[in-house]
This record gives structure tokens, C-alpha cells and sequence, in this order.
């Protein structure tokens, strides 16, 4: 089964296309532009091209793939949107998956991991994950030195990901050169299981996990004095 995967948790804007079989997942093209200020209009002509590369069209598509934060407001809404817009008009189930797991999981091999990315504010998003890869903690935003004070009490050994890259001083952890954003083939191999069983589709719930920074005014200025 074809398979497309987005994510735009990140500043990294990341497409992917992938096999999913019986026996596995593997990558079939991928796409990935670190560029903060421009999700919107990098991630639709990076489906086009991966699914250029791979010679396939949208009507080859089994299930789409999608990166659920957590995130800023206005990148992660972009590839939500777009997983939900093509499941809708595709007919084909989208499934969500936590961005940090695309991060933590496959470096987790024996060893609790810390994964960390960039939340703005001087804060991370982050979660910890056990050897086995399984996240125990988290998704949570807090300052650098609270994930660092969390991962010290679950024993982590080592972070990945871009916050972690950011904000190593502080976390006092060795630091993984990669994943440094969510890695689409791991996103892939985490709703494997969903899409092989042919499970419903699901409806894509961001993990905002603050309020976005504009709010609706609560009441209205009178014009006369």
C-alpha cells in the first residue's frame, strides 16, 4: 500500500511517500525543507514532487500519515489540514501520530531517551521514551530546565532533536546528531500496524499544548465616550 506522510511540527516542512507491506515500510521519496516561516507554501509542492518521483498520483494513495505536533499553531495546522483535506477528497483514512515519537522512537534502542524541539518562548516541547521506544512521559512544553529535571528522574542517557541540539548546556545529556526533526519513516512504521489492519481513519487532533498567541477579543470597546 502507498502511503503519504506529512509533518509541519517542526521547522522542518517534510513529505514522504512510502511502501507499506506485510513485511515492513519502506521509503519510496521524500521531501524535507527546514524553513520556519514557510509551511504553506513549501508542503503542497512537496506531495506533487514526492509523488512525482515515485511516478504514482493521488488516486494510488492507500492512507495518509500525519505528523499531530506537538507544535506552533500556525506550521502544525498546515500539514494537518492538508492530510485531512486530501483523506476527505481522496476517500482514504488519515492517521495521526505524536511528532516526537518520529523523533524519540528510533533512537531509543536500549536506553530512555529524552527528545526535545524548538517551542519558542525559551521553552521545549519534549517527551521521553524507554529502550524499548515506548514514550513514557510527555508530550509536555516547559522550559529547557524542567524536561531536563524530568529526563534526570527516568534515568535518560541521551536527547535528539532539534530543541535538544538548542538547548544541550541545559539539558546536560550527550546529544544525537539525528533525527534533529521528525523522521517520516518512523512516523510511517508507528501507524503501520493501523493501516495494514485497515482501521478506521481518524480525525487529526493537533497537540497544540498552549493557546495559540491571538485570542478573540472577549468584549467590545465602546466608539462614544
Amino acid at each position: 500500500m502507498l502511503v503519504l506522510v506529512v509533518d509541519s511540527s517542526t521547522p522542518a516542512v517534510t513529505a514522504a511517500l512510502v511502501e507499506v507491506s506485510a513485511a515492513g515500510v519502506a521509503a519510496r521519496a521524500q521531501r524535507c525543507t527546514v524553513d520556519a516561516r514557510a509551511h504553506g507554501e513549501l508542503l503542497a509542492p512537496q506531495v506533487d514532487a514526492v509523488l512525482a518521483d515515485a511516478g504514482a498520483r493521488p488516486a494510488d494513495l492507500a492512507a495518509i500519515v500525519a505528523g499531530l505536533g506537538p507544535g506552533p499553531f500556525t506550521g502544525l495546522r498546515v500539514g494537518l489540514v492538508t492530510a485531512a483535506t486530501m483523506g476527505q477528497v481522496l476517500g482514504i483514512p488519515t492517521y495521526g501520530v505524536c511528532s516526537l515519537d518520529g523523533i524519540g522512537h528510533p533512537v531509543a534502542v536500549g536506553e530512555p531517551v529524552l527528545a526535545a524541539s524548538d517551542a519558542r518562548r525559551r521553552e521545549v516541547y519534549w517527551a521521553v521514551y524507554d529502550g524499548a521506544g515506548q514514550r513514557i512521559a510527555g508530550p509536555n512544553v516547559d522550559a529547557p530546565a524542567v524536561a531536563a529535571e524530568r529526563a534526570r528522574d527516568l534515568a535518560v542517557t541521551v536527547a535528539v532533536g532539534d530543541g535538544a541540539h538548542r538547548y544541550a548546556d541545559v539539558l546536560g545529556l550527550p546529544v544525537r546528531a539525528e533525527p534533529r526533526y521528525p523522521d517520516a519513516l518512523a512516523l510511517a512504521r508507528l501507524a503501520a500496524e493501523r493501516i495494514r489492519a485497515g482501521a478506521p481513519g481518524e480525525p487529526l487532533t493537533p497537540l497544540y499544548l498552549r493557546r495559540p498567541d491571538a485570542v478573540a477579543a472577549t468584549g467590545h470597546k465602546p466608539v462614544l465616550q
